[in-house]
């Protein structure tokens, strides 16, 4: 009766440690290949989450610009129709103050010659200018009345 047994050398024949060897060889080479293939995919996943990740910020920067800058001019808008309120105000004071229409007959007719003067300097435009200069104390006259309209109301 054996009960136990014990190779201690063995050769196995060329062809089967060749065929161990091919077949250890195979398997490293499709590790090799899969994890080249991993790499590959893992490296166009980073590509195109960067890619989005950045049109992303593009889109967002571009975004906020568009809100700047329709602030800016809102901003804009308000800060001149606050001036033009305040001017307005302060011309309305100042025709109140003893002399004031005077000066707003002045301002008018300033304000015609310097209209006069612009139409003038245009070498494209024939400029007729009235005989009658009395007619540029009419228009001073019609916006007086303008005026006045307005401080009846």
């Amino acid at each position: 009766k054996v009960l136990r047994y014990e190779i201690k050398d063995l050769t196995p024949p060329n062809e089967i440690l060749r065929a161990m060897q091919a077949q250890i060889t195979a398997e490293r080479e499709k590790r090799a290949l899969i994890a080249a293939s991993e790499g590959r995919r893992q490296e166009q996943i980073n590509i195109a989450t960067g890619e989005r990740e950045a049109f992303i910020a593009r889109s967002e920067g571009e975004k906020q610009a568009a809100i700047n800058k329709a602030q800016g001019e809102a901003q804009a808008l308000v800060t001149v129709a606050s001036a033009t309120a305040q001017a307005l105000e302060r011309v309305a004071a100042a025709i109140e103050k003893p002399c004031g229409t005077e000066a707003v007959q002045l301002k008018i007719a300033e304000s015609a010659v310097q209209a006069y003067s612009k139409v003038a300097q245009d070498a494209k435009t024939t400029l007729i200018v009235p005989s009658n200069i009395s007619e540029v104390s009419g228009l001073i006259a019609s916006a007086m009345r303008v005026m006045q309209q307005g401080k009846a109301k």
